[in-house]
């Protein structure tokens, strides 16, 4: 009798994992993203690849910059009050400004700095839609070529290079630190533009460093080149030593305040 329920027993747990494995399968089946887009240059996986591995989640403590004061040095490009440091493609800038943040207004474009810049540190605060049918798809373009990605990945899943903290399209962010909809989060960035020389050479590429919500998801991080979809971004062309810095409208509701950046000036070489 012990020998057969030891049998019964076993397979039911032979049955319960080939289900599992059929769901998991099922479930890696069904993920948004692409197999047929060129690979990246590791050679393991394809640009918005789903089998690339989720970032792991790491809980952030409630606050780290959030709320930041600007420097003395910094140029407040938002302070809750108006737009204009920035515009949009037809002048200026149609988002919407209520109680101290900014407000994308769906599909009325990009806004962008009027001011260029190269080097730099930037603070931007944002929140996603508490709406779950609103992904909160959004972007902060450094330069305004390589897009940083917003998207509410604590409810919705996408490739791993387009959660939010990703470099979309090239690196997933070195773990997964969002809050929830609805709170306010931080990304702080350390952003080093792509040099050419005097002979119009690429010599690097733009390296970036960034924190979320205290948690650094890039560390000294070479970009491919500036950002597209289903593409393998490359810098084919002499990109300007300076440029805006973007926010995207991707037809979501992102807020964002509290936007600051100062200008990293060259260290004296011994």
């Amino acid at each position: 009798m012990l020998v057969m329920r030891k049998t019964l027993l076993f397979a039911v747990v032979l049955s319960t994992a080939g289900l599992a494995g059929l769901v998991l399968q099922t479930l890696a089946e069904n993920l948004p993203g692409y197999t047929d887009t060129p690979m990246l240059p590791s050679g393991k996986w394809h640009v918005h690849d789903p089998k690339r591995p989720q970032p792991p989640v790491v809980t952030p403590a409630a606050a780290f910059s959030l709320g930041a004061p600007a420097p003395s040095d910094a140029i407040v490009l938002f302070d809750g009050t108006d737009l204009s440091h920035w515009e949009g493609d037809q002048g200026a800038a149609p988002w919407n400004v209520h109680d101290g943040y900014m407000e994308i207004k769906p599909h009325s474009g990009y806004i962008h700095t009027k001011e260029k810049f190269g080097d730099y540190q930037l603070h931007v605060e944002f929140s996603e839609p508490v709406n779950p049918e609103d992904p909160g798809n959004s972007g902060v373009f450094l330069q305004g070529v390589y897009e940083l990605q917003i998207y509410n990945s604590d409810d919705n899943h996408i490739y791993a290079d387009g959660v939010c903290g990703a470099f979309y399209g090239q690196s997933p962010p070195l773990a997964n630190a969002n809050k929830k909809p609805g709170q306010w989060q931080t990304f702080d960035i350390i952003f080093e533009a792509a040099r050419w020389n005097q002979n119009h050479q690429f010599v690097r590429p733009a390296i970036v460093t960034v924190f979320q919500n205290g948690v650094l998801i890039h560390y000294q991080q070479p970009l491919l080149g500036p950002t597209g979809h289903r593409i393998l971004a490359n810098y084919d062309k002499e990109l300007p030593a300076t440029g805006p810095i973007a926010l995207q409208d991707h037809g979501d509701i992102v807020r964002f305040r509290n936007i600051w950046v100062r200008n990293i000036q060259d260290e004296e070489k011994p």
